[in-house]
């Protein structure tokens, strides 16, 4: 039990990362489509670049969307609408039309007497209710047949038959005899205008039921494809019928679904290809990034990001594959690049577009252009926290993303009378979602652990709390941490390493000194010096502290891990030989394990930088009368006793670079210590 248990603590970063690939496999293959894949690509009015395709089975063409929409509109515009007859309102229009008749009708006024009337508009009302009467306005033509319904029978008519009420007027002025009076017109036109009511409706329940019967019953299909039979020969235009009959085969192929029995050899190759995805990354962070590989955060991170991505356009497509756009898959290299490096981030984000090819629709077009896309974003986006910087590129990649759909849009229809022009405003929306990648690098620093370049200018700030209280507590080490932060800059500078992070981590390197500041040089403003009452072991721990009280400030101040390693690392595991060599003369002999700083040596290019540039700041000052050929002669004494020690066996930084580096502190202390004209009294 003890060796199977010590053997899991030694090899638990490896046992991790197996864990982590095995689950970043599963989710990723739970969430890719469960169907066969259609292994041929093909683009409508482009060539078939294939051998001769022959049916493998058997299949039904399916009609095209524009196709089925044309059918539903044209049963719509088609279908025979149903009203309805109200016998009721006819009968009592009639009986409304005699009683306000005999209410209203005086003998002395009219030539035709009140039978007359009666009779003239009896005749007239059952006249216009004969096929019914309607008010309501519809956009029928005159001859549309319609079914009228009375009851239990349903009579086939014209739609021009319907009597409308506005024609009231008219209808009277016909009916009545030549010679009559005008007041027995006007008296037959209030009466019937009261009294007349439609009774003819549209019966829109029944109408919409008969359509929808109809639209449900349009068949999907236009014909069938038999086995063998060949369905497009090599050099044809992909078009027409030809276009319709490969996307009902690629259809057919991705209909397949769990229950099949293939489906378990398309778990199997589902599994191969995303494990050789993710395989991939590992072997590039275990070749180019070793740190980021040890790192098991850092690994769980990018892991975590390119499953999120896969997720959220999974979702979408499922939701409605023309949003597909709107994901900001930009949003991966652009953070990767403010974590780590241009070069993650581009790897990353390619190998995330292969495993989003099994998801999306047109896959060679959308991984062009998210590909296209990346690249603009890693080339374009230079010092993230610089706001500008991150609006003119999302506007850059917006215009890449249009450009490129135009061009592809032209490729496929050959015009431009058609284009989809909402894809374009889709194309913002991912610019605008793109923007939130401020606030999620911030979320990710607080989850992970992790320091951005957004972060690093704020800690760069000399008026945050903790470097005015270096500043207050011991001033001379603060000037001192500035002029290494210049140093280290101008080196990091030099050879390409990380500029910001080495300046910041130079500022925060000696905070440790604040607990006692006296017992420094660079802050004994009097003279007097603490360590003339001390024994040279006390005085070298005293020394040697700083290191440890300074990460114990960092961790409590909140500083980022990357930032203590500076700390850690600025003197490595050297002698503090002034004490070293004092206790030698005192007493003869002495261990030099008694005056070793604890360490670890530098680890990474930034954190060499920062030791040479503080060890070679601090000698300076101890130079009199400062000329050029001592500077350099400091600089080359300095570095190259350190390269002798071993410091820099584990930071990744060659000898043509540390040469280039020590080029740089010598011109720059050089400018540092330049000596000024006398000028006279």
């Amino acid at each position: 039990m003890k060796n199977i248990f010590a053997l899991f603590t030694k090899n638990q970063s490896f046992i991790y990362k197996a864990f982590l690939f095995v689950i970043a496999t599963f989710l990723v293959i739970y969430l890719l489509p469960k169907g066969g894949q259609f292994k041929y690509n093909f683009q409508k009015g482009k060539p078939w670049q294939y051998e001769n395709l022959y049916a493998p089975f058997s299949f039904t063409i399916k009609k095209d969307s524009e196709t089925l929409v044309k059918e539903r509109e044209d049963i719509i515009n088609e279908a025979t609408p149903y009203f309805d007859y109200n016998v009721t309102i006819a009968k009592k229009s009639e009986t409304d039309f005699l009683k306000l008749l005999s209410e209203v009708f005086v003998d002395s006024l009219y030539v035709l007497s009140l039978e007359d009337f009666q009779n003239l508009g009896v005749a007239l009302t059952k006249d216009m209710y004969t096929t019914g009467i309607i008010d309501e306005v519809h956009q029928f033509d005159a001859e549309k047949i319609i079914y009228l319904k009375k009851g239990k029978e349903i009579e086939e008519l014209t739609y021009k038959r319907f009597f409308k009420k506005i024609n009231i007027n008219e209808k009277v002025a016909l009916g009545i005899p030549e010679g009559s009076a005008d007041e027995a017109n006007i008296l037959l036109e209030k009466i019937l205008a009261r009294t007349i009511v439609a009774n003819v409706s549209l019966n829109r329940e029944l109408t919409e039921s008969i359509q929808k019967s109809e639209i449900s019953g349009i068949n999907p299909n236009q014909g069938v494809i038999e086995k063998g039979g060949r369905i497009i020969a090599k050099g044809e235009v992909v078009e027409g019928d030809k276009f319709r009959i490969l996307n009902s085969l690629k259809s057919e192929y991705q209909s397949q679904v769990w229950s099949k029995s293939n489906f378990y050899w398309l778990l199997i190759g589902y599994s191969l290809l995303v494990s050789l995805v993710f395989l991939m990354l590992f072997l590039f962070l275990k070749k180019y990034r070793l740190e980021i590989f040890n790192n098991n955060t850092k690994v769980t991170f990018i892991f975590f990001n390119v499953f999120l991505m896969v997720l959220l356009t999974t979702i979408v497509v499922k939701l409605d594959a023309k949003y597909v756009y709107v994901v900001p898959l930009c949003i991966l290299p652009l953070i990767l690049k403010a974590f780590f490096d241009p070069r993650l981030g581009m790897f990353v984000h390619v190998l995330t577009i292969l495993l989003l090819g099994f998801v999306v629709p047109n896959s060679f077009e959308y991984m062009f252009l998210q590909i296209i896309a990346g690249v603009v974003t890693i080339l374009t986006l230079s010092e993230l926290y610089k706001r500008a910087n991150l609006f003119i590129s999302v506007g850059q990649i917006t215009l890449i993303y249009i450009i490129g759909y135009f061009a592809f849009y032209l490729i496929q229809e050959g015009n431009i009378q058609v284009i989809e022009w909402e894809t374009f405003g889709y194309f913002v929306l991912c610019g605008l979602a793109t923007l939130f990648a401020h606030p999620l690098i911030y979320l990710y620093e607080k989850i992970f652990g992790l320091v951005s370049d957004v972060s690093l200018l704020e800690l760069s700030d000399t008026n945050s709390k903790l470097l005015k209280e270096l500043s207050n507590k011991a001033p001379g080490t603060f000037h001192h941490s500035l002029n290494v932060a210049n140093l280290a800059e101008a080196a990091a500078n030099e050879i390409g390493a990380n500029s910001m992070l080495v300046r910041v981590g130079a500022l925060y390197h000696d905070i440790g000194k604040m607990a006692n500041p006296t017992y420094f040089i660079e802050n004994q403003a009097n003279g007097i010096n603490a360590h003339d009452e001390l024994d040279p072991k006390e005085s070298a721990q005293i020394i040697i502290d700083h290191v440890i009280t300074g990460i114990e400030i960092a961790r409590k101040n909140n500083l980022p891990d990357r930032i203590i390693d500076f700390i850690r690392t600025h003197h490595g595991n050297s002698l503090v030989y002034y004490f070293y060599n004092k206790e030698k003369e005192m007493r003869g002999t002495t261990n030099p394990e008694d005056f070793k700083y604890p360490g670890p040596i530098p680890f990474s290019k930034e954190t060499a930088i920062l030791m040479m540039a503080d060890s070679v700041e601090a000698a300076s000052k101890s130079i009199k009368e400062p000329t050029s050929i001592k500077f350099e002669a400091y600089v080359d004494k300095i570095i190259d006793g350190q390269m002798e020690q071993g410091q820099f066996l584990n930071s990744d930084i060659t000898l043509k670079e540390i040469q280039r580096i020590k080029k740089v502190l010598k011109k720059k202390l050089n400018n540092m210590y330049h000596l000024r004209v006398e000028y006279p009294e």
